[in-house]
């Protein structure tokens, strides 16, 4: 089957991709930018990427008209608050008009359990985008999962950040709602195995695991999982607001997708049960067996995907860039630092270049770039608490601590990223090595004297820093 997938770059877009690919189907997958997508992909012959934005409808002729099936993976969770139905909305509704112009007989659209008559702003969203993307010119089949449980998740990284970091928890009281967690593997099977299945053409499903566990339960039973003793307080008159910046404040999550959590965590989410473990053949495992399997893949350094790598809650410059058929720092009306230095191994050096960040620090200074992170926090940014996906590897569109991946070129040794904190403007970290020399370039385009007057007020620690890591860099 030639089958597109939508929301390629996204969490469970790349876990399903090379799934479909060892199952002999043709994938088309459909992004921004090209730039994002796995480097092996472009060595695979049943592969094909599209620029394809569905909120951006002269891109729509990009998808071609001999596809059999679709998965519809795009969510717009940690968007601004009051755009993200909206922009879910024009995202369905241009995908379905763009579908119904192919061939396309079955689409798959993963959304959230919605059966609470109380729903959170976030899930109205999704079952409102279930309603929109119903035709009578290809089949609709709807899973709808609670708590996904797997390594880079959203849920599964919150909890851990929870669990890991505070011994004793004074936790809001949606601590006591109930949920159905269920493992990243058994979404992936329902998806896979869903395909060209008519018997749930036309059909909607809750997915979920076995157990009902309170979110509480969850926060513990992760700690004994971890060999760890935690104590968990629920304090009852915290609000929303006061809950969202707890969870933010503690979290490597944004503010806006902790304050849409906190919306959704407050309606019970249990699945409905039906027939779709039997005529799947699907039977989930146990949260205790997914939270085993997530550290599996942590440990082998393997980590698929991960919700940080979003562009859901990237700046709209950054997403513009990266979307762009091609990435130049600008020339004009900038601010910069270069420096370089000579190097007696190239290829050592940017290995080292490839690990900055995350748990590894920045070579020089690491304790700056926490305080910086800090103080991003405090109005509102991401901090340095995404760290990286991956231990070993680097990729373009990775979240790098409070930067963006805009380019990970290994052929020509250049990394480029792109600044993702509170800033009175647009900054840029260039590095590359050539000719024997490591090159490195901050640069900074200010917006207005504000910008103007940020720039020169962390000159000094510029020189420190910037002067310091190019030599760690260059040392052998």
């Amino acid at each position: 089957m030639k089958i597109l997938v939508t929301g390629a770059t996204g969490y469970i877009g790349k876990r399903i991709i090379p799934l479909l690919i060892e199952q002999g189907h043709t994938v088309i997958c459909a992004v921004r930018g090209k730039l994002r997508t796995e480097k092996r992909y472009s060595e695979e012959d049943n592969v094909q990427v599209v620029e394809v934005d569905f909120l951006n409808k002269e891109t729509l002729k990009n998808i071609p008209k001999d596809i059999d099936a679709a998965y519809y993976l795009i969510h717009s969770m940690s968007n601004s608050i009051s755009s993200f139905q909206q922009m879910e909305n024009d995202c369905a509704i241009n995908f379905k008009l763009a579908i119904e112009k192919t061939n396309c007989k079955q689409v798959i659209y993963l959304s959230g359990i919605t059966n609470d008559t109380k729903l959170s702003k976030h899930l109205l969203s999704r079952k409102n985008v279930e309603n929109m993307l119903a035709s009578n010119k290809y089949a609709l089949t709807v899973f709808k999962a609670g708590i996904i449980v797997g390594s880079g998740s959203s849920s599964f990284e919150i909890i851990r950040d929870l669990v890991e970091k505070l011994p004793v928890m004074v936790a809001p009281k949606w601590l006591n709602t109930k949920t159905q967690p269920i493992g990243i593997r058994d979404v992936l099977s329902f998806l896979t195995r869903s395909l060209g299945e008519k018997k749930i053409y036309n059909t909607s499903f809750d997915i979920f695991g076995p157990e009902v566990l309170t979110y509480k339960e969850l926060l513990l039973r992760f700690a004994k999982s971890r060999d760890l003793k935690r104590r968990i307080i629920t304090f009852p008159i915290m609000t929303p607001q006061l809950s969202s910046y707890w969870l933010y404040f503690v979290t490597s999550t944004s503010y806006k997708l902790a304050r849409t959590l906190v919306n959704s965590m407050g309606v019970e989410i249990i699945g409905k049960p039906s027939k779709i473990n039997t005529i799947l053949d699907v039977h989930p495992m146990s949260y205790d067996k997914a939270l085993e399997l997530a550290f599996v893949k942590i440990k082998q350094n393997s980590i698929v995907s991960s919700w940080k790598d979003s562009f859901a809650s990237s700046s709209s410059s950054s997403r513009k860039r990266i979307s762009s058929k091609y990435i130049n720092v600008p020339k004009y009306g900038c601010f910069k630092d270069i420096k370089e230095l000579k190097v007696l191994d190239e290829d050592r050096t940017f290995a080292k270049i490839c690990a900055i960040g995350g748990e590894n620090g920045w070579y020089y200074g690491t304790f700056l770039w926490q305080i910086r992170g800090y103080i991003d926090k405090l109005f509102g940014g991401i901090g340095l608490r995404r760290g990286r996906t991956n231990k070993n590897t680097i990729k373009t569109g990775d979240a790098l601590d409070f930067w963006r991946v805009l380019l990970a070129d290994e052929e020509n040794k250049r990394l480029l990223l792109f600044a993702e904190m509170k800033l009175p403007g647009e900054a840029w970290l260039e590095f590359r090595v050539a000719k024997g020399k490591v090159y490195q370039r901050a640069v900074f385009r200010p917006k207005g004297l504000a910008g103007r007057l940020y720039w020169y007020s962390v000159l000094p620690f510029h020189g420190f820093i910037f002067n310091g890591m190019i030599k760690k860099l260059a040392s052998a």
